[in-house]
């Protein structure tokens, strides 16, 4: 475990010398949801995200707790950190949440997990020396493995024996990280 970690450190000391960005989306904050992430340069016109969102609590009483991990490489056409680039990324998503459409069924929620793969196109525009605004949206195929319960009795609702499984293709990631450049 001291190895994991000494590399770990040793790693990201390394990329402070590198152009790297802390990230903040204030747009999920509307939902009621926190974005933070980190972008580093990994060559002359790519780079590495690395994005949290989550949201740790309950809202109006109903379970909308989740958090995404969405590491991606992305591609800068023109210079890092300026103009368009596009990105792939594959994910994990945990949640313990209500769907939108259950509100005929109060108690009722679905707790789970999954991963998806997609791609994210964005516009980095700077703003002053070390301050970037990231306008971006990102979707792809999302596969979700949950149990349904009710939240009055604690039992299972869904009829399944194991895990639920859905998938589907949409948008799941947007909004404007407002970016900051530490070191040089």
């Amino acid at each position: 475990m001291k190895k994991i970690i000494l590399l770990f450190t040793l790693l990201f000391c390394v990329q402070l010398e590198a152009q790297t960005y802390i990230k903040y989306n204030p747009v999920p904050n509307i939902f009621g949801a926190i974005n933070l992430g980190v972008e580093t340069s990994i060559g002359k016109k790519t780079s590495f995200s690395f994005d949290i969102l989550t949201s740790p609590w309950d809202i109006n009483g109903k379970p909308r707790k989740f958090i995404f991990f969405v590491p991606e490489v992305r591609y800068h056409f023109k210079e890092q950190y300026k103009g368009f680039y596009a990105g792939g990324h594959v994910g994990y998503v945990q949640y313990n949440s209500q769907k939108w459409n259950y509100d005929y069924l109060p108690d009722y929620y679905q707790q789970g997990f999954g991963y998806f793969i997609g791609a994210t196109v964005g516009y980095q525009l700077p703003i002053a020396k070390k301050w970037n605004l990231d306008f971006f949206i990102g979707g792809g195929w999302q596969e979700g493995f949950y149990k349904g319960y009710d939240g009055a009795t604690g039992e299972r609702i869904d009829g399944a024996t194991d895990w639920n499984v859905s998938g589907d293709w949409y948008l799941y990631r947007g909004g404007v990280m407002v970016s900051y450049k530490i070191g040089g």
